[in-house]
């Protein structure tokens, strides 16, 4: 019964997502105080529906109840409390609902802060919220309903063993706080639009909402990219799986978006291409969206394969993104500004960055795409991996991240920078000092690349800190803002020197095992010294033991292990790794090959952990603007 009332609740949900919708678009257009009055009750009562379906279908999981099509689908009774509950974005339905869910987190979050805002933006932000809400309930409830009942199983068929993951449990809601949260900076540019406004107060109110989903989204990928690595074995720092890309694409949008932003704010300049980023950043999310869930592309982090799924997406993709689109034609030729400013200006630095990032962007949905493409002209399967996406990759970023270390110390307006020259002569002299002793003293490297990205690593390192080092020595405070570029740029740098290192200088062997012998790689000896057969809640396995040195000293102790998870039958792979912040050092299993010994997989990964690092450091840098004045403004008052 309670099932049933979930998806009663379901349905209740959806219908206060129209009255959302309805009472924020027309209220807002009509100028009825009736219909704005209703609003904040019809936000209440949507939030309240949704929490409890979400909350019946919870408790299906930790009560096993398998009379539940999705419970039965993805549970068992084998399968620990924990997973249990993050079976609920286990699969299709569930992460959908999952997905609506942090959605309604979000309006609840804008609705609670609406105060700051004018009443009728504040009502239309809050109406397309409710739009894209109803467009995601009907899809689950018509297509992809998670309450469905079946006849009463004795067992579920258990959570797909690649998510019984720590990392992968939290992972999916992390991901989606950014993902979905890029539907907040849309709303505000359809507002704006619908509004006309022609002003620029919209993009400070709107900069914070960007800010926030863009430090989830960094951490939500960097988590995914740590779980791909010790679970799947995918090192390096990114994999160009297609899924993975639909998250990274997004981000990048963001990224452009942010710094984009920056200049509309302060200057007045970019409203135009500020509002396009916005709206091509939630595009983005829903193309995703539809590649993880139409089954058109394969890949191991692909939800559905289920091609009506995917067209119900893709028509509402285009009206979401056609009637935005629309609306900026509409609009846009009355958000040009008569404001100039000089080609080396920090005006003129933040728009080569949104170019660049957006190419960047390109490149990454062209290289997804070709494969559907080809597929679709008949010209038979391609397949687009690293050989493509590297290169094409770093041709924009490079010039970008060189770029980046000169446009923080440049005047708004005017050209001449504000650092005096001398200053940023002698941090490239030190960034590349910096280059030459990691390269050369730590790693000996025969790869140019290597020099390449620890001397722009180095650069930004060293660029960042001039101002901020330059003000504390003459007792002067520094903004939130300045605190939270300083610190994103660091986390840029780290990024950058992880990514070069561990591109060019990992050492990976496949090499067969027998207990008690060893292989050698990067000059360390892993010796393999036992094995023994484990028991876990829901599956049985072999885990093996190996010993790390040295040159005679012992390093670590590694135990990997071999698991077959006994529903699915599913044969995983759990990695040994002995972590470090300059090194780590990777053991797998692969498969038993006869008289007692393994396939053995060994790594050595240098400073990879400072891709993962960089990632968070990023995020704490974007949190930490939000910290700055500016975003604590009074209340707003008045209609726009």
């Amino acid at each position: 019964m309670l099932i049933e009332l979930g998806h009663f609740a379901m349905v209740l949900a959806l219908m206060m997502a129209i009255v959302q919708a309805g009472c924020g678009l027309a209220g807002a257009a009509l100028k009825r105080d009736s219909l704005l009055a209703i609003l904040p009750s019809a936000v209440a009562a949507h939030a309240l529906f949704l929490s409890f379906a979400t909350a019946t279908l919870v408790n299906a999981f930790v009560t096993n109840d398998f009379s539940v099509q999705y419970v039965a689908t993805n549970s068992n009774s084998a399968l620990p409390t924990f997973y249990r509950v993050a079976a609920l974005w286990g699969a299709h339905e569930g992460s959908l609902l999952l997905w609506i869910f942090v959605l309604c987190g979000w309006t609840v979050a804008v609705a609670l802060r609406a105060r700051r805002l004018p009443p009728l933006f504040a009502a239309r932000v809050l109406g397309v919220l409710g739009v894209i809400s109803v467009g995601f309930l009907l899809f689950t409830l018509l297509t992809s309903n998670p309450f469905l009942r079946q006849p009463p199983a004795l067992d579920g068929g258990d959570l797909n063993p690649l998510l019984q993951d720590f990392a992968m449990a939290i992972h999916p809601p992390i991901l989606y706080a950014g993902y979905v949260g890029f539907s907040v900076p849309f709303a505000y540019a359809c507002a704006t639009l619908l509004e006309g406004r022609t002003d620029s107060q919209w993009a400070r109110w709107m900069r914070p909402w960007t800010i926030v989903p863009w430090a989830f989204l960094s951490c939500g990928i960097a988590l995914g990219s740590w779980w791909a690595y010790y679970e799947l074995g995918w090192g390096g720092y990114w994999f160009w799986d297609a899924v993975e890309n639909s998250s990274f694409m997004p981000w990048l949008m963001g990224t452009a978006l942010l710094h984009s932003l920056a200049v509309t704010d302060k200057r007045g300049l970019f409203k135009s291409w500020t509002l396009l980023l916005a709206i091509a950043a939630f595009s983005l999310s829903l193309l995703g969206t539809f590649l993880v869930r139409s089954g058109v592309l394969v890949s191991v982090h692909s939800f559905a394969a289920d091609p009506e799924r995917g067209i119900f997406i893709l028509t509402f993709l285009g009206v979401m993104i056609g009637g935005a689109l629309g609306l900026y034609a509409w609009r846009s030729p009355s958000l040009a500004s008569n404001a100039g400013f000089e080609f080396l200006s920090r005006e003129s630095y933040l728009l080569f960055n949104n170019i660049l990032l957006v190419v960047s962007c390109a490149v990454v949905l062209g290289g997804t795409l070709a494969p559907l493409v080809s597929e679709m002209l008949g010209l038979g399967e391609l397949s687009v991996g690293k050989p493509y996406f590297g290169p094409s990759f770093m041709t924009p970023m490079v010039p970008m991240l060189a770029l980046l270390g000169l446009g923080i110390h440049s005047a708004w307006r005017r050209g001449p920078m504000r650092t005096p020259r001398l200053t940023l002569w002698r941090s490239a002299a030190l960034a590349l000092v910096i280059a030459a002793a990691i390269a050369l003293g730590g790693f000996h490297s025969q790869h140019a690349t290597v020099y390449v990205g620890t001397a722009l690593a180095g650069w930004i390192i060293v660029s960042s800190l001039i101002e901020p080092v330059s003000k504390l020595r003459q007792k002067q405070s520094l903004t939130a803002a300045t605190w939270g570029m300083t610190i994103a740029h660091l986390g840029v740098a780290s990024l950058v020197l992880g990514i070069s290192l561990v591109e060019m200088e990992t050492v990976e062997r496949d090499v067969p095992l027998k207990v008690g012998q060893s292989a050698s790689v990067a000059g360390y000896d892993f010796r393999f010294v036992s094995g023994e057969a484990i028991q876990g809640p829901n599956y049985e396995g072999f885990r093996g033991h190996f010993d790390v040195s040295r040159d005679g000293k012992p390093i670590a102790q590694l135990a990997p292990e071999k698991r077959s998870y006994w529903v699915r039958g599913q044969v995983m792979t759990e990695a040994g790794i002995s972590s470090g912040l300059h090194r780590d050092l990777f053991v797998a299993l692969g498969e038993e090959i006869g008289d007692n010994a393994w396939s053995v997989r060994l790594q050595y990964r240098p400073m990879i952990r400072f891709i993962w690092l960089g990632a968070l450091i990023m995020a704490l840098g974007g949190i930490t603007t939000l910290f700055d004045r500016r975003y604590r403004q009074a209340p707003a008052t008045g209609a726009a």
